[in-house]
């Protein structure tokens, strides 16, 4: 079924139903958008959107971002596409690098026609620190080399450069968003993922928790929260194409994340392993263009983002 007129600006969310694409739904749907999410739900949970069955605005197809008739049901009267739906993660991209190149590379493509072909305005995709590789300088600014170390951080710098290639050619704004270490409620239990999830979730199953090399790496860790507000301004943002990071502008090491997980009332019996292949040394983002071209700005304190979260997961695992 198409979306009523009556609601505000339509929107499609491919890879809705994930950790973060649900977080930015709820939020359209708030402001009062229309909102169409595409996901095949591989690695999206349907509980993530249970709460919006039957709600004005909302509509639900199941499907991969492969599937260009699908597609183009989708993206037909929308004014902005949202591309989060990937497959996720650099230990799945060296299991299954063409898996990984289908996905990002293909998906992105067909994605960027579909929207090109249905009139869309904007196009705003979910890219990833991943693709600068080990860093040279810091704090890490947009047009740091980029080098990356593994078949995903790869895949996202094609499927960015298509975006912006898109932009270029055709009447399409496309904006590239570089997350740095994504985090916050709904984000689940990977081995693929974020490090906050899967020390979280060990810790909360009684499981030693593994900090691979001298703990000393640093990670720029980012709310969803505030994730969420760098996709809505992006989306509002006229005459603005480019690639931004998006992050908190601040790091810690693992072994000091470790230090506030206990704060929130963790007790985690740690481990030490080998370095893991692919994985950078440090990261920190310079928000500087995101801050003076999207209006972004991180609100959401790391202390307090990992309460929010702890409580989350508990409940989560308590289910």
């Amino acid at each position: 079924d198409e979306l009523p007129e009556e609601v505000g600006v339509k929107i499609l969310v491919t890879g809705g139903a994930g950790f973060i694409g649900s977080n930015l739904v709820d939020a359209l749907l708030a402001d009062g958008h229309g909102v169409t999410v595409l996901d095949d739900l591989s690695s999206g949970y349907g509980e993530n959107l249970a709460h919006l069955r039957g709600r004005e605005g909302f509509r639900f197809l199941e499907g991969d971002v492969r599937d260009e008739a699908l597609l183009a049901q989708a993206a037909r009267g929308q004014e902005a596409v949202f591309h989060l739906a990937a497959s996720v993660g650099n230990k799945r991209s060296i299991d299954n690098p063409l898996t990984d190149a289908d996905i990002n590379v293909l998906g992105t493509l067909k994605v960027l026609e579909a929207a090109r072909a249905a009139g869309c305005r904007k196009v705003v995709f979910s890219s990833s620190a991943g693709i600068f590789g080990e860093l040279k300088t810091l704090p890490i600014a947009e047009d740091h080399p980029v080098e990356p170390d593994s078949p995903y951080g790869c895949t996202k710098l094609c499927a960015e450069k298509l975006c912006l290639a898109y932009a270029k050619l055709y009447d399409l704004e496309a904006v590239a968003l570089r997350y740095f270490n994504v985090y916050g409620p709904r984000q689940r239990f990977d081995a693929y993922g974020n490090v906050i999830p899967i020390f979280v979730f060990q810790i909360l199953r009684g499981e030693p928790i593994t900090v691979f090399g001298d703990g000393e790496q640093t990670r720029d860790f980012v709310h969803v929260r505030d994730v969420v507000q760098a996709n809505v301004k992006a989306a509002l943002s006229r005459g603005v194409s480019g690639a931004f990071n998006i992050a908190s502008g601040t790091r810690i090491t693992l072994n000091d994340l470790v230090d506030l997980l206990r704060e929130t009332g963790l007790s985690p019996k740690v481990l030490s392993g080998p370095p893991r292949p692919g994985d950078v040394r440090h990261s920190l983002a310079d928000l500087r263009q995101a801050r003076t071209l999207l209006g972004f700005e991180p609100r959401v304190d790391l202390r307090e983002g990992l309460k929010e979260y702890v409580a989350w997961a508990r409940e989560e695992a308590a289910r």
